[in-house]
Formats: C-alpha cells, sequence, structure tokens
C-alpha cells in the first residue's frame, strides 16, 4: 500500500499523519488509509466472554480479599493495607468491564460522560497498582536490607501514602478524562478516543510518553532495586523460611508485569515507529495493531490473578477466610482446627511485616 505525501513544511505534520490512524481510532481525514486495516486477534464474542469470566471472577475474588484484610484489623500489616487498596482499584476496574464488553459488541454507545469514566478508572487501575508494588518494595527493602521498622510500624503513615498514590495516580489519569470523548467518523462504529483538535497527534504522544515515564518505568525501576537487594540480602542471611513468606509479594510483582509489560513493550515499539526510529511498514502496522488488541486484553486479566496467588500461595489469606466462616458458622471450629497451619507471620496475606 502506498503512503500519502507528507507535509514537510510542518514539523508535526508526520504526527497528525500517523497518529490519525491510531489503534482504535477511525481516521481523521476522510479517505485517509494509508494501510489496509488488519483484523483483530481475538473474535469479538470470544473477547466478550473473557471479558465476563474475568469480571465475575475479580468481583468475587477481591471481594473476599477486602473481607479477610479488614476482618483481621488486629494483626494488620503495612503490607496488607497496599494490598487492600490494591484490590479496592481491581475491584473498582472489574466494575467498568461490562461497559467495555457491550463496547467490543456495538462499538461505544455509552455517550461520552461514561466515556471519560470508565477510561479514568481504567488508567487510575494500572497506574495505581504498580505504584502500590513499588510501595511495598520500598517497604520491604527498608524492612530487611536495612533492619528499619520507620515505615513499617507507623500505619498512620502508610494511609497517607495511600492517599498520595490515588491523588498521583488521579493526575497521572486526568488528561484521558479530560480528553476522551464519544464519536464516530466516516460512518464507522462509535469509540471512546481522545480528541485533542489541530494538535492531536503532538498531545497524544505527550499523553502516552509522560504518564508511562513516571507511572510505568520509574516505579519499575525502583521495583528491581529494591527486590534485587532485598533477594541477595535473604540469600546472604540464609533466610530460607523469611524468603518463603515473601512468596506472594514476588508472585504478585511477577503476574502485574506478565500482564502489563507485554501492553507497554507494544506501546513503546507503536511510538517508536510512529516517531520514524523504527521503519513503518502495513505489516508491521497490522501486527502491531493486533499486538496492542491482545496484551490489552492480558492486562484486564490482571484484576482477577491476585485473589487466586493469595489462595494458592498464601496461607495466611487461606486461615483467614476460614476463620470469617468459623465464626459465622458455616462450618465447625473443628474443621477450623484441623485445616489451619501455623504461618511465617502475623499478616493477613502471608507477607513478612516481623522482619
Amino acid at each position: 500500500m502506498g503512503k500519502n505525501v507528507r507535509n514537510v513544511t510542518d514539523p508535526w505534520a508526520w504526527f497528525e499523519e500517523e497518529f490519525s490512524n491510531a489503534t482504535g481510532m477511525p481516521p481523521v481525514e476522510k479517505g485517509y488509509s494509508p494501510c489496509e486495516v488488519g483484523t483483530q486477534t481475538l473474535n469479538k464474542y470470544v473477547v466478550v466472554v473473557i471479558y465476563a469470566l474475568v469480571f465475575l471472577l475479580s468481583l468475587l475474588g477481591n471481594s473476599l480479599v477486602m473481607l479477610v484484610i479488614l476482618y483481621s484489623r488486629s494483626n494488620r500489616s503495612v503490607t496488607d493495607v497496599y494490598l487492600l487498596n490494591l484490590a479496592i482499584a481491581d475491584l473498582l476496574f472489574a466494575l467498568t468491564l461490562p461497559i467495555w464488553a457491550v463496547s467490543k459488541e456495538k462499538g461505544w454507545i455509552f455517550g461520552t460522560p461514561l466515556c471519560k469514566v470508565v477510561s479514568l478508572v481504567k488508567e487510575v487501575n494500572f497506574y495505581s497498582g504498580i505504584l502500590l508494588l513499588a510501595c511495598i518494595s520500598v517497604d520491604r527493602y527498608l524492612a530487611i536490607v536495612h533492619a528499619t521498622r520507620t515505615l513499617t510500624q507507623k500505619r498512620h503513615l502508610v494511609k497517607f501514602i495511600c492517599l498520595g498514590i490515588w491523588v498521583l495516580s488521579l493526575i497521572l489519569s486526568l488528561p484521558f478524562f479530560l480528553f476522551r470523548q464519544a464519536f464516530s467518523l466516516n460512518n464507522s462504529s462509535p469509540v471512546c478516543y481522545e480528541d485533542l483538535g489541530h494538535d492531536t497527534a503532538k498531545w497524544r504522544m505527550v499523553l502516552r510518553i509522560l504518564p508511562h515515564t513516571f507511572g510505568f518505568i520509574l516505579p519499575l525501576l525502583v521495583m528491581l532495586f529494591c527486590y534485587g537487594f532485598t533477594l541477595r540480602t535473604l540469600f546472604k542471611a540464609h533466610m530460607g523460611q523469611k524468603h518463603r513468606a515473601m512468596r506472594v509479594i514476588f508472585a504478585v510483582v511477577l503476574i502485574f508485569l506478565l500482564c502489563w509489560l507485554p501492553y507497554n513493550l507494544v506501546l513503546l515499539a507503536d511510538t517508536l515507529m510512529r516517531t520514524h526510529v523504527i521503519q513503518e511498514t502495513c505489516d508491521r502496522r497490522n501486527d502491531i495493531d493486533r499486538a496492542l488488541h491482545a496484551t490489552e486484553i492480558l492486562g484486564f486479566l490482571h484484576s482477577c490473578l491476585n485473589p487466586i496467588i493469595y489462595a494458592f500461595i498464601g496461607q495466611n489469606f487461606r486461615n483467614g477466610f476460614l476463620k470469617i466462616l468459623a465464626t459465622h458458622g458455616l462450618i465447625s471450629k473443628e474443621f477450623l482446627t484441623r485445616h489451619r497451619v501455623t504461618s511465617y507471620t502475623s499478616s493477613s496475606i502471608n507477607v513478612p511485616s516481623n522482619l
């Protein structure tokens, strides 16, 4: 397929040309189609079924996580507070999944106000998730590497940190709330996308780079630094039992990266191609479009996975859940005694808060 002739006199013209055909965005200029748009990776009905299952699992799982942590008020650790906020973020996002599922089938039929709200919730979920995990990594680093309990014992300070995370996540996500609109062009299906006027391409580039720098790359570097030194300290001190107690946190971080890192890497490749650092071809464009579609679904899947990790790895989470059932007479105390295993710590989720 041939390309349209670029306007080289305007330094931002090529941005406009490239971003006008961005993934999920119908062409702004009538008749503009530099490449034939490829088909979606998955059938839309399959995507709807996936979203429905993720919605149900996330709703049930994160509600149970919140219940167990809130019920264990007396022995709640600082890490539990972070994980509680993580469950709240995933639960809020899960509530928007039915809307995203319908939009996959019928296009965006919900209007601009709901477009803004669900886009905001999606972005806040992503940024609050990685920022909370970064704070957990700093907390474990201070407690294990530097053997300090300054942050781990001041729970009121942790509440302010969590509040700051929510505020920062809102700030990073605010552009999506301000500029997202519901519209359709050239008789295409309605979409929920940014509309920034004549400088749409240039500002979309800013909206893509800045939030992902401060909301993904920097927190990721913090986690790699903190957990690298934490693991080295644990192995050097031969703290085998306490290392096993860190399995939950390592699993949570690993699952987050497996779900969201592919999407961000594909997004980076898309940015490099649109800025001509990587040569663009129609085959590459369609490959990236399909990859963005598939990896976004993988990112959505993350909202239901943390409770599964707690259930299979976190002995204290299982104990806490059984205790709630026994308290309300749903299981016998004898059953609770037989199945309760002494855990490494007093943490609700099985995280070493007493290091």
